[in-house]
């Protein structure tokens, strides 16, 4: 009789110990009985190709990659899903049984469903989203809220090649808006997300006047330390619907552990409360 293998699975970076998703799948994986682990691993980007090589071979069944190689993983998969190739980055892969290597992109999904967790109301289709940042989350952002149905979206960053590059390759619903400018469009906009990493606790704050919001707006953050920015204590001063950036975090965590473990995690308010201890 063949033993049954306890199904390994990494979060791959470098550096990679400040991470919060061990502790996050450890938490999972405790609370279904999963014999299973999670485990960093720290790989520079000279031995990525080799380490991946080995993994399915060492009993992993999949990994979650972080910086610096989200961009380069797609280089080395054999099947790239849409929206990883969309974003031009993946952050969940899946080796199959014969080593084959399947790379995902979750942050979208994180972030939609951050949202529709804490504000079940909001929907992207409510009318024009603002983003501001044009990095590898607001990649995922942009991709996420078209495929939902936002019907104009308007982006914006203090390098604007980047946010060109953006509107660019996801079409003729997004338009770049001079990062001065964003007050104007601000009234406009139902959906307004700092995708930039302004109000992070050693960082800028973010320099916007949100008064030309309406209540009916919706702002999140992609930041979560400290939770609440000061761009969400505006914005909820202001009566507006607000959205804390943690959840996506754990949210876009859920495929992959579903994925690798054959189980389908609760996002509640337990875990959250983890990852902010």
């Amino acid at each position: 009789m063949t033993a049954e293998k306890i199904p390994l699975v990494a979060v791959m970076g470098s550096p990679i110990a400040h991470s919060k998703s061990p502790m996050l799948h450890g938490y999972w994986l405790r609370k279904y009985g999963i014999k299973g682990h999670y485990i960093p691993i720290d790989v520079d980007p000279t031995h990525l190709s080799q380490v991946l090589e080995t993994m399915s071979k060492m009993g992993f069944v999949g990994a979650n990659v972080t910086i610096p190689h989200k961009e380069n993983i797609l280089k080395l998969a054999d099947k790239i899903s849409d929206r990883a190739a969309m974003i031009g980055a993946a952050n969940t892969l899946s080796f199959s049984a014969n080593g084959q290597i399947y790379a995902d992109n979750t942050d979208g999904y994180g972030f939609i469903e951050n949202i529709r967790q804490h504000q079940p109301t909001w929907k992207a289709s409510e009318g024009p989203a603002l983003i501001l940042g044009a990095g590898g989350a607001a990649r995922a952002v942009v991709s996420s809220l078209l495929e939902n149905g936002t019907p104009e979206l308007w982006i914006t960053n203090r390098t604007r090649a980047r946010a060109e590059k953006i509107a660019s390759d996801f079409g003729a619903r997004v338009k770049v808006i001079d990062w001065f400018s964003v007050n104007k469009y601000l009234s406009g906009a139902t959906t307004v997300v700092n995708a930039t990493s302004l109000g992070m606790i050693g960082k800028p704050e973010m320099a916007i006047d949100l008064k030309p919001l309406t209540k009916k707006s919706l702002v999140t953050d992609l930041v979560y330390t400290p939770l609440q920015t000061p761009l969400l204590s505006q914005a909820a001063q202001k009566g507006c619907r607000t959205v804390d950036g943690i959840g996506m975090l754990i949210h876009q965590a859920v495929p992959g552990f579903t994925r690798w473990f054959k189980t389908q995690p609760i996002v509640d308010k337990a875990v959250r409360e983890l990852l902010l201890t």
